[in-house]
């Protein structure tokens, strides 16, 4: 399912020939649920949850899931959100990532998240996926 197929508002549709807020400002409900691909057209998850960063109004993380059926022997991942690209033209999420990459990444057990806001933690997800430090 696409973020235009679980746009309950019509935010993405046309009005009498103009568009809404998207793709520029999306809707973060919409986006919970995306597929993510990586540029070699390989299915890497779909986006879980998207994680604001209260401290200076931004978004940190989305959160992937990845493997498992039916949640069970899912695996979840922090991915900054400065490396995801929106794919207007497959209405997707991508990351350019190797899938075995993503398949090593540093994640953790739905049942059991990390503490997000940690230096450390951050510090190590940032490395893993060459995301820039974002200033609080």
């Amino acid at each position: 399912m696409t973020y235009e197929d679980r746009d309950t508002y019509g935010m993405y549709k046309s009005h009498a020939g103009k568009k809404g807020p998207g793709p520029e400002l999306m809707g973060a409900d919409t986006l919970i649920g995306d597929d993510v691909y990586n540029l070699q057209d390989e299915h890497l998850g779909d986006i879980k949850e998207i994680m604001l960063d209260m401290r200076n109004g931004t978004i940190a993380y989305a959160v992937l899931s990845f493997g498992g059926i039916l949640t069970l022997g899912e695996k979840l991942f922090a991915v900054p959100w400065n490396v995801l690209q929106l794919d207007t033209v497959n209405k997707r999420i991508t990351l350019d990532i190797d899938k075995s990459r993503i398949e090593n990444a540093p994640g953790f057990d739905p049942d059991d998240w990390p503490d997000m806001a940690d230096s450390s933690w951050i510090s190590q997800v940032q490395s893993y996926y060459g995301s820039a430090p974002t200033t609080h």
